[in-house]
């Protein structure tokens, strides 16, 4: 049997205030195996480690069992403390009675009684835990960055900056995401375009950074370190290299749609840049809509190109790719008015959303920045902006905050009264939640300079009548029913995910939350870290946020791949599934299973065998529950280890079999 010594934490009083701590330490003290037991305030101190320590140097300890918290937070913490003292890291467990334990309970007599069962049953697991070694794998130094927006600029070239290749996918022919569309940004009021395309033109021309527009990730495979992409390169059937920027095909071009960039306000042609400072700068043929396929149809651009920069025959390009690391920065769609229909959403042509108005608003939109009304092309003198449409509705809609809206919606107003000084601008809000630095005074001055109304109360219903829309809602202030008037509406509406979000995670094999944003390995302590690992997360794709903390977790998430790539080998858990091969049947049930795909069957001596792969394998324990013979086991979690656990757990004392406590 090894030697163990068991420490226990206080926690202050999270774990002290409703276990009995003197007890427990006394009764563990008894339990055969244990040559030290101890106690001490706030174990995960420097004092408390350096107690563990110089503990396992003086009684020559073979294994250790830190009685605190949750292994997420302290066990790499107590692992690193005894592997300074010589102690293999893989002898040090955590029995958690703190959030299995004290703060459940309330009874001091049960709560101590369940810690001192916690903690035998670490203490049978200890003893039979191998002495394991990290698995070494080589690292692929090249990130791939899903998506182009401020995000994913921010995290490409702050990795390119750092000296290490950059993969971007971006599947619109344009960088530069839903920020390029704005007008101007709070609470500076920086023209959008004036500060995202200095970024945009150094991500084309840095050297590190390898542009793919108008591309989607196809496939990804392998593992942290070493993945394997694959990319499809749509077609533009323009020539980049060959592209002068005449325009003449677009003069010529007999085909007009709706343009995304100005969110289905303004025509563009069939062939077209999507905005004046698109990277790269060329055009893109839309081919749904170009007659000039299969047969040729039109081809005026083709014939009116002098460069020769049309290319009809262009085909898709798959592109094959390693990368050590994936960050996901695929950012946001806002909430369909057509999901409002109480709001008249699709419906009233003068209710809108707020990237419609932004566009309404830009020097570059389709009214050249003139506010007009998009049902008779008049100056609106009324404008209502609707806080909060879609968001914080657990009835119809959606539960949770989209966290800008009470931003922005007072920018909207804000630049409305710049451009129409005469014109009235009202908001109806539920509150106003202005949490960043010069936020509470950008509303201020929304209200006071500019005199802007703000209406405390919920909306519930917008309709025309006679000519005029009406917005019906609750002033909460006064305690009344309200009617209003206008000439136009700009809902604020929701941010939820990138549309194409789940066909991305199903390729990738990541978590999303209910609602389809990314899931972060951890909320406070690995907020940029997905739970698989080598995937990253960036910007508005794992939640709601405005310019500057999307810019900042990027550069978080690029500092994170910068430490990942800092050697030239990484070091993987080696608390791995393992394969017994002698009783293993091939019968192959725990392949599919396998949620990582690190499990395969192979042919030895004749035999088929599962074989596991180390490197995929995250020790879920899947394959273990499926397997039929009991071949599969897991590194210190072997069946042994779990029984004596068990029985450690439902062993009763003498004492209390004789009282007649336990019958």
């Amino acid at each position: 049997m090894k030697k163990i010594g068991v420490f226990i934490c206080h926690c202050g009083s999270n774990i002290a205030g409703t276990v009995d701590i003197d007890k427990v330490n006394e009764e563990i003290n008894k339990y055969p195996g244990v040559v030290y037991a101890e106690d001490y305030v706030y174990m995960c101190s420097d004092p408390g480690q350096k107690l563990v320590e110089n503990t396992i140097r003086e009684k020559k300890l073979d294994s250790v069992v830190v009685a605190c918290c949750s292994p997420t937070l302290h066990e790499v913490t107590f692992r690193t403390t005894c592997e300074l003292a010589g102690l293999n890291p893989y002898q040090c467990e955590i029995a958690n009675i703190r959030e299995q334990c004290s703060w459940v309970h309330e009874d001091k007599k049960k709560a101590s009684e369940k810690a001192i069962k916690i903690i035998k049953t670490i203490i049978e697991k200890v003893n039979q835990n191998e002495s394991l070694k990290p698995i070494s794998i080589p690292i692929t130094r090249r990130a791939l960055v899903i998506g182009g927006g401020i995000a994913g600029i921010q995290v490409s070239l702050d990795i390119a900056n750092a000296g290490y290749e950059v993969l971007l996918v971006e599947k619109n022919p344009s960088i530069g995401g839903h920020m390029i569309q704005l007008s101007e940004t709070y609470p500076t009021l920086d023209c959008s375009q004036c500060i995202l395309t200095p970024k945009m033109v150094e991500v084309s021309r840095h050297s590190k950074i390898r542009l793919l527009t108008y591309s989607e990730v196809q496939e990804v495979t392998g593992y942290v370190g070493n993945f394997n992409v694959k990319v499809l390169k749509k077609p533009r059937y323009v020539i980049e290299d060959k592209c002068t920027l005449c325009n003449k095909c677009v003069d010529v071009c007999p085909i007009a749609t709706a343009s995304e960039y100005d969110r289905n306000l303004a025509a563009r042609k069939a062939i077209y840049l999507p905005f004046p400072q698109a990277i790269p700068a060329t055009y893109t043929i839309d081919a749904e809509k170009c007659p000039g396929f299969l047969p040729i149809a039109c081809g005026k651009c083709a014939e009116v190109c002098e460069p020769k920069a049309i290319d009809f025959d262009m085909q898709p390009e798959i592109i094959e790719e390693k990368v050590g690391a994936i960050v996901v920065a695929t950012g946001y769609d806002l909430y369909s008015v057509k999901n409002l229909p109480e709001y008249g959403g699709g419906k009233l042509e003068d209710v809108m959303d707020g990237l419609q108005f932004e566009r309404l608003l830009s020097a570059t939109g389709p009214t050249g920045g003139e506010i007009r009304r998009l049902s008779d092309n008049k100056v609106p003198k009324r404008v209502i902006f609707v806080s909060c449409v879609g968001s914080r509705d657990t009835e119809k809609h959606l539960p949770y905050c989209s966290k800008i809206c009470c931003m922005y919606v007072a920018k909207h107003a804000m630049l409305y009264k710049h451009k129409v000084p005469d014109g009235e601008a009202i908001i109806f809000y539920i509150d106003v939640r202005a949490g960043g630095k010069g936020y509470e005074e950008f509303v201020t001055r929304a209200q006071k300079e500019d005199e802007v109304i703000y209406i405390r109360g919920k909306v519930s219903k917008i309709f025309r009548d006679n000519g005029k829309i009406v917005v019906m809602g609750a002033d909460t202030l006064i305690g009344k029913q309200i009617e209003v008037e206008c000439d136009m509406v700009v809902l604020s509406t929701a941010m939820v995910p990138n549309k194409d979000i789940k066909d991305l995670l199903s390729k990738l094999k990541i978590a999303a939350d209910e609602y389809g944003f990314l899931s972060e390995a951890h909320p406070k302590l690995r907020p940029v870290e997905s739970i698989s690992a080598g995937f990253f997360v960036a910007g508005a794709a794992q939640a709601p946020k405005d310019i500057p903390e999307a810019v900042a977790q990027a550069s978080g998430a690029a500092s994170k791949v910068t430490d990942l790539f800092s050697s030239t080998e990484l070091k993987h858990e080696p608390v791995v599934a393992c394969v017994n091969e002698d009783i293993c049947s091939g019968c192959g049930i725990c392949i599919p299973l396998c949620p990582y795909g690190a499990r395969e069957l192979e042919i030895v001596d004749e035999r088929r065998i599962a074989k596991v792969n180390d490197v995929l394998c995250e020790g879920c324990g899947c394959c273990i529950a499926a397997c039929p013979t009991g071949a599969t086991g897991q590194f210190n979690f072997m069946d042994r280890q779990v029984y004596n656990m068990i029985n450690a757990a439902l062993t009763v004392r003498e004492d209390e079999r004789t009282n007649g406590k336990i019958k």
